[in-house]
């Protein structure tokens, strides 16, 4: 199934909640996505036989730019039985980042939103276990984020070293 299926799909079940494909981006091509109803729209996309998606390779965090007021989450989603594969994205503002979990669907979310947590600072509400996976749990500030400045030292150690 090539990408406008799936994006027609969605559409039919979920209305104005999608956007239309964007096309213009660096690798795939992706869907965005109501960022309220990623978990219903994920669960829509893993249920659903004529889609399958049922492995979820990646969950990525995105902070474009520093005057971008959002940040973003892209799932890149595959199908077994049918060999497609789907990038959705949703955005959710840099203030106060939330989007539903979706480790209810693909366990191996659980990591990919933690690392997301981390790095970026976005929360994924209803996750069974939302700590810190790279750095340590008192590290202040999320790395990946374009406004983040390197602290000098931690714990009595230069940072950089």
């Amino acid at each position: 199934m090539i990408i406008e299926e799936i994006q027609g799909l969605l559409c039919e079940k979920f209305g104005d909640k999608i956007s239309p494909i964007e096309e213009e981006a660096v690798h795939d091509s992706c869907i965005l996505v109501d960022s309220a109803l990623v978990d219903e729209i994920c669960r829509y996309l893993y249920d659903d036989k004529r889609l399958a998606f049922d492995m979820l390779m990646c969950l990525s965090g995105v902070d474009l730019s520093l005057e971008d007021e959002n940040l973003y989450v892209v799932y890149h989603l595959f199908s077994d039985v049918h060999l497609h594969k789907v990038a959705i994205k949703a955005i959710v503002p840099k203030e106060n980042p939330h989007l539903p979990t979706v480790e209810n669907i693909w366990k191996t979310a659980n990591w990919h939103e933690r690392e997301a947590y981390d790095l970026f600072g976005i929360v994924f509400d209803g996750h069974s276990d939302l700590r810190r996976i790279l750095l340590p749990d008192d590290w202040e500030g999320h790395p990946l984020r374009k406004n983040y400045k390197e602290p000098d030292t931690y714990r009595g150690m230069k940072v950089p070293y």
